[in-house]
């Protein structure tokens, strides 16, 4: 039998009822050290065969996020140069190679060999996953986040992945939620619209 507890209501609202989709943030700084915890926290989700293809930069100086501002949508570029932190989710399309470490007791380098295909639905779904664990670990941690779409993945891989095998995947803002900048909740489904019981 699971020893296992639920967590409390009040930790399933900061996760998910109560967490929002942040739009602008206080002036309350994000620490390197939580940063270095909400990394240590995230990297313990799983991925397949531990690959772990997710990079991160996380752009603290206003040098760095304008940088990244200026390869966003216009509606997200005040979101991004406004935050604390903006974190560059990368996929790492060379994570094989690392393989032998992360999962040493067999080496699983030969399935992706000549498998372009593998190798890049791998990257992304994993570090599809890490992105999310790295927003609900920064929930857990007391921060609030902003995922985002709506920038030019390109103009980033040329600014923060150039010479590297790393391929942006998405952008999360970090800190401490402005409530007046929150948006009213938008609908969400019911269990019956989207799910079968098989």
């Amino acid at each position: 039998m699971s020893t296992k507890t639920p967590v409390s209501d009040a930790a399933l609202n900061q996760l998910f009822f109560d967490a929002r989709s942040q739009n602008g943030y206080t002036d309350q700084p994000v620490s390197d050290e939580q940063i270095k915890q909400l990394f240590d926290v995230l990297q313990m989700g799983p991925t397949s065969m531990n690959c772990l293809p997710a990079r991160f930069v996380f752009a603290r100086t206003q040098e760095m996020k304008d940088k990244v501002a200026a390869c966003a949508a216009p509606p997200n570029q005040d979101k991004i140069s406004g935050a604390p932190v903006v974190v560059i989710i990368g996929m790492d399309m060379d994570f094989v190679e690392q393989l032998p470490k992360l999962f040493p007791h067999a080496d699983m380098r030969g399935m992706y060999t000549g498998n372009d295909q593998l190798i890049a639905d791998t990257a992304f779904r994993n570090s599809t996953l890490q992105g999310a664990y790295l927003i609900m670990a920064a929930r857990a941690l007391g921060l609030d986040c902003g995922p985002m779409s709506g920038f030019n993945p390109q103009a980033v891989d040329d600014v923060f992945w150039s010479e590297t095998k790393v391929k942006t995947n998405f952008i999360c803002t970090i800190g401490h939620g402005d409530p007046s900048k929150v948006f009213p909740r938008l609908p969400r489904y019911d269990f019956d619209e989207v799910c079968k019981l098989a």
